[in-house]
C-alpha cells in the first residue's frame, strides 16, 4: 500500500469534533510495513493525539522501531507540516535524511526531511555523561 493511500484512508477515521481538522499520517518502517494514524481529540482540547504519534505508536506496538519514510495529509490550502512534538517523535525513530511528504487532500505536496523539519534535534547523545 502506498503511504498516500494509507494516510488518506486513515484520515477519514480521525476524531476531530472540536477543530474539524482531520489529519492522517502513514509511515514506512525499515521492515517495509506501513503504519498509519489519525488525530484523536477530546473535550479538553487541544489535548489529544496527533496522527503522526498514532502511526508511531502502531509501529512500535508491532515491533518495528525505524522509520524510513513519512507522509502527512490534511484538508488545508497548503501542505501541513508535523507539529513540534511530532517532529521530535519522528526524529526519535528516523535518520535526518528520512523523506517527509506533506500533502493536501486537493493534491498539493511538499517534500522535506526529518532533519530539515527539526534541525538541532534533541538526541540520545545529549543524555550521555560527560
Amino acid at each position: 500500500m502506498t503511504l498516500l493511500k494509507a494516510a488518506t484512508a486513515i484520515r477519514e477515521m480521525a476524531y476531530a469534533p472540536y477543530s474539524n481538522f482531520k489529519v492522517g499520517a502513514a509511515i514506512r518502517a525499515a521492515s517495509g510495513k506501513v503504519y498509519s494514524g489519525c488525530n484523536v481529540e477530546n473535550v479538553a482540547f487541544p489535548e489529544g493525539t496527533c496522527a503522526e504519534a498514532g502511526a508511531i505508536a502502531a509501529m512500535v506496538a508491532s515491533g518495528d522501531t525505524e522509520i524510513v519514510e513519512v507522509l502527512v495529509i490534511a484538508d488545508s490550502p497548503m501542505p501541513v507540516s508535523p507539529c513540534g512534538g511530532c517532529r521530535q517523535k519522528l526524529a526519535e525513530f528516523s535518520a535526518g535524511k528520512v523523506r517527509v511528504t506533506m500533502a493536501t487532500t486537493g493534491g498539493k505536496t511538499q517534500q522535506t526531511t526529518v532533519g530539515d523539519l527539526l534541525p538541532g534535534a534533541f538526541v540520545p547523545g545529549h543524555m550521555e555523561d560527560s
